[in-house]
């Protein structure tokens, strides 16, 4: 018995281990099931968004808790970041207009009263050649270049090609902020349908998209028809699926073609509608500001931003807390959830006119916000 008891000893103790390590296998195996199922989740719900039947949908709740860059205009009070149409009759003067823009934005000099942010151009000169743009552009600035002003005169066509070459640019050419394409006829493809509504939506879509996507501006040059109409908008040639699809337009019209005197109409989905009464400058042939029938609307001060911007000193570049630490420094009553909100929807105003950048990032104990200053966008 006592040989027995020795033999079996060992085996107990084998089965307490045993017993053991099962409870511990257990406890792994548990683990491992409910990672299982999160990854079951997790693929579900991919498989649900990928699935074409599925209605994307955001409710106006998560619209508030984004935070997004903002996209800053070009020329302050007048040419927003987008996709838009420079119009008008044939030789009216629509090139030099565009070229002037160009110049003033790869210099970030005023141009008429309009302070300008400056970025690299491509101006697609698809009607020039190399020796009429040089006269053209020396008469018009004298021969004080730039490097941030870049030429084309030949490209690929829409569809065919000029996406993956205005691409390849913007990859080399990273500060780019402009692209000017003169004319759209020219990177147009033929085709039998040319002036229906719905290629002309597919065209402008497909270059919006790239633009919306590159966060660049693209001004397309355009002809205007010869027959009138109540709106000038009506009068861009083809289809109202262009400037449906385009964020604005510019039309510019004379009276007569030999006048120096002209009108410069603009509409826009980020700014109220203007008009410009522009004089020709005989000598250069640039368009000078005579006067504008209504003065371009500004946004007057946000308290909140001014406080934010108060905080965040050049001697104090960065801040990081909770919500509501935040609102004790700032002395404001609202809820944390409201002032994280107020911030989200101002974070591109707060960027663009006050130099700060804001992320707001979630963990369990709630919202982390962080303030940081950038002066070199001031």
């Amino acid at each position: 018995m006592t040989e027995e008891k020795r033999m079996t000893a060992p085996g107990s103790s084998v089965g307490a281990d045993e017993g053991q390590s099962l409870k511990s296998t257990t406890g792994s195996i548990t683990d491992s099931e409910d990672d299982y199922k999160e990854f079951l989740r997790k693929m579900r719900e991919t498989e649900r968004l990928l699935d074409p039947s599925y209605l994307h949908t955001f409710s106006m709740n998560d619209l508030y808790d984004q935070t997004f860059t903002g996209r800053p205009p070009l020329i302050d009070g007048l040419l927003p970041t987008g996709t838009y149409f420079v119009a008008g009759a044939p030789k009216v003067g629509k090139s030099f207009l565009v070229a002037q823009v160009a110049y003033h934005v790869s210099t970030g000099t005023r141009l008429w009263d309009h302070p300008v942010r400056q970025g690299g151009v491509l101006y697609l000169a698809l009607e020039d050649d190399k020796q009429r743009l040089q006269e053209r552009m020396s008469r018009m600035f004298g021969v004080d270049g730039t490097d941030d002003l870049s030429f084309a005169i030949y490209s690929s066509q829409v569809g065919a090609g000029l996406e993956t070459q205005l691409d390849n640019y913007l990859r080399e050419h990273p500060g780019t902020r402009l692209v000017i394409i003169d004319t759209l006829q020219k990177v147009r493809a033929a085709s039998g349908e040319a002036y229906s509504y719905a290629k002309d939506y597919e065209v402008i879509g497909m270059l919006k998209r790239f633009a919306d996507s590159r966060q660049i501006c693209l001004l397309l040059v355009h002809h205007t028809r010869k027959q009138p109409a109540e709106d000038s908008f009506e009068t861009i040639s083809g289809t109202t699926g262009l400037l449906g699809c385009a964020d604005g337009a510019f039309i510019l019209k004379k009276a007569k073609r030999t006048d120096l005197t002209a009108v410069l109409e603009i509409v826009s989905r980020d700014q109220p509608d203007q008009k410009l009464y522009l004089t020709r400058d005989e000598s250069t042939l640039t368009w000078q500001l005579d006067h504008a029938e209504t003065q371009p609307w500004i946004a007057p001060p946000d308290p909140l931003l001014e406080k934010v911007a108060a905080l965040v000193m050049a001697d104090r570049p960065t801040w990081t807390g909770s919500a509501t630490e935040l609102l004790a420094l700032l002395g404001e009553d609202m809820k944390p959830n409201i002032l994280t909100r107020r911030l989200n929807v101002k974070s591109g105003e707060l960027r663009n006119e006050y130099g700060i950048a804001l992320t707001v990032s979630h963990n369990r104990n709630g919202s982390c916000i962080s303030l940081s200053r950038l002066e070199q966008e001031v």
